[in-house]
């Protein structure tokens, strides 16, 4: 089965054609960060009108370099929501028209099931091994979802406030740096000692696998501008140093919890997705953990690991940020489970916080 996928949820525009979930035949992103630059983050009316310009281009260059037309494409999938509202309907109406003109079924699909399902991509169907805890993490959401199988969602745990890519993007402008945040904060993380300052990590109790990062936020905001207060310009150790325990606070609770959740639920395989995901910090840490056969509690004890998963990521980092291989590869498990006939659907201008689960 080939998949039409289409993604404008924020700033990317992504068209990608996919072959039975998995063989990537196209993944074209434009991206938008150039322009969200001057602003230092996305402005949803400018990343809307980009969208007006480049989603015809982009799929037609999805469609040329997978060497299909309209006749080798068995469904169109569109990603419905969550995302900026202005964004999605530029996608939605794209599928929406070419589904009808075409005369193929159109899906509309869940975001995160997307970041879910781009660890699919380029690997064997059955490369995960069920039951499985998957961290999603980007600059808008943070969830801790397990499945049981196949488009078979439980959420167990979400962000009460900011998102971890959020807050790479606010203290990366707290220390001066570009946008986006996360691979400025990664990239001057490498220089710098991630031991040298001790910053809050929210764990908020026992066994409990939501998220905050927005007191993290404010104590590097009171911190770095304490720095500036009391030395004027913050100097390149400074920065090196400060991105570095930054970073290590934000990657120990989110893998942390990962590893806690897999521990309740006996998970034999725990996932990583989103833009946070590409990450190398976060990547490594889990695999020490792993090695090491502990992670921390909500009080910062060890604890062992009863249950030892797989570890599992997106075969390539372009898989990680928004992009329309994964929404086409999360329709083509979505339908393998329900049926065409149940998920073909006229219009996905719908509810733009479809629910994951």
């Amino acid at each position: 089965m080939r998949i039409l996928g289409i993604e404008t949820s924020c700033d990317e525009t992504s068209a990608a054609v996919v072959e039975d979930g998995v063989r990537v035949l196209s993944n074209v992103i434009f991206s938008q960060v150039p322009l969200h630059q001057k602003t230092g983050g996305v402005v949803p009316e400018v990343a809307a009108r980009e969208h007006v310009v480049k989603i015809i281009p982009v799929i037609e260059e999805a469609m040329e370099k997978a060497g299909v037309g309209p006749k080798d494409i068995d469904v169109v999938a569109v990603t419905q929501g969550p995302g900026l509202l202005s964004s999605l309907v530029i996608g939605t109406t794209a599928a929406s028209t070419l589904a009808a003109v075409w005369g193929k079924p159109l899906v509309g699909m869940n975001h995160i099931a997307g970041h879910i399902y781009a660890n699919w991509l380029q690997r064997k169907a059955d490369h995960v091994e069920f039951p499985c805890v998957v961290l999603t993490a980007s600059g808008g959401h943070n969830e801790l979802v397990f499945m049981k199988g196949h488009d078979n969602f439980e959420l167990i745990g979400e962000t009460l406030d900011d998102a971890a890519g959020e807050a790479f993007d606010k203290v990366a402008r707290l220390l001066g740096m570009g946008y986006p945040g996360g691979p400025a904060i990664a990239r001057a993380a490498h220089a710098g000692n991630k031991l040298r300052y001790a910053f809050p990590k929210a764990y908020m109790g026992d066994e409990n696998f939501d998220f905050s990062f927005s007191g993290l936020k404010t104590a590097m905001l009171n911190f770095i501008r304490a720095e500036h207060s009391e030395n004027g310009e913050l100097s390149e150790e400074f920065v090196a140093d400060c991105a570095a325990s930054f970073q290590e606070a934000v990657c120990g609770v989110l893998s942390d919890k990962l590893l806690s959740a897999a521990q309740k639920f006996h998970a034999k395989t725990v996932i990583i997705s989103g833009g946070v995901s590409a990450n190398l910090r976060l990547r490594s840490m889990i695999i020490e953990k792993l090695k090491a056969d502990y992670f921390f509690d909500h009080k910062a004890r060890k604890v062992a690991l009863e249950v030892k998963p797989k570890f599992d990521s997106p075969a390539d980092i372009s898989f990680c940020t928004d992009n329309a291989a994964m929404i086409a590869g999360a329709a083509f498990f979505h339908i393998q489970r329900v049926g065409l006939k149940k998920v073909a659907v006229k219009n996905v201008l719908g509810d733009p916080n479809l629910r994951l689960y």
